[in-house]
């Protein structure tokens, strides 16, 4: 049984590198499992590389992982991944690699061989087909894109002067060139 209360689902995974730990999950309940990097490397700011896991899965058909950043490499060392969330088709059968990219400003960001460096989540997915139409049916939220539900500094400047350009590069958002973010912290 999964911590979820059903049944495990089965996923046949090849070690590439006969040393690397299976992807494991850390906590009960954690949707992710921590893929490590089967290589050391370092990466100044703004270096990305392409980081090996030593692991290769065949899924089943209908599902698909995906390759989501670790919270605490991002906060602690502004580790991000390039293509998030990567995608790992069911067909898929060679290494599951992994792009990372040092954002930090200033400090150089050193991995170590099995340091964990990113999780991966596996899902159920449909397959859809797609149907070409005149007109989509009507919604509540229209073509309301980009910022339409608010919630960020930057937006909600934009709706009261028409000044969200001026917010995002250090106007009336704080001062700096971004825009708050306090409403968006990692757990809130």
């Amino acid at each position: 049984m999964s911590a979820f209360g059903q049944p495990a689902l089965e996923v046949l995974i090849r070690r590439v590198d006969p040393d690397v730990a299976l992807p494991s999950y850390e906590h009960p309940g954690d949707a992710g499992a921590d893929l490590r990097t089967t290589e050391a490397r370092e990466l100044a700011p703004g270096e990305r590389a392409v980081l090996p896991t030593g692991v290769s899965v065949a899924l089943p058909e209908g599902y698909a992982a995906f390759v989501h950043p670790r919270s605490g490499l991002a906060a602690r060392c502004g580790v991000a991944l390039v293509n998030a969330p990567g995608t790992v088709d069911a067909g898929y059968r060679g290494e599951i690699k992994v792009i990372v990219v040092n954002l930090d400003p200033r400090e150089t960001v050193r991995f170590e061989r099995f340091d964990r460096i990113a999780q991966l989540v596996v899902q159920q997915v449909e397959r859809v087909r797609f149907v070409s139409v005149a007109e989509l049916p009507p919604s509540a939220r229209a073509e309301g894109g980009f910022g339409s539900t608010g919630g960020h500094a930057a937006v909600e400047e934009e709706g009261k002067s028409g000044t969200s350009v001026q917010a995002a590069v250090g106007g009336t958002a704080g001062g700096n060139r971004y825009a708050s973010v306090v409403s968006d912290r990692e757990g809130q």
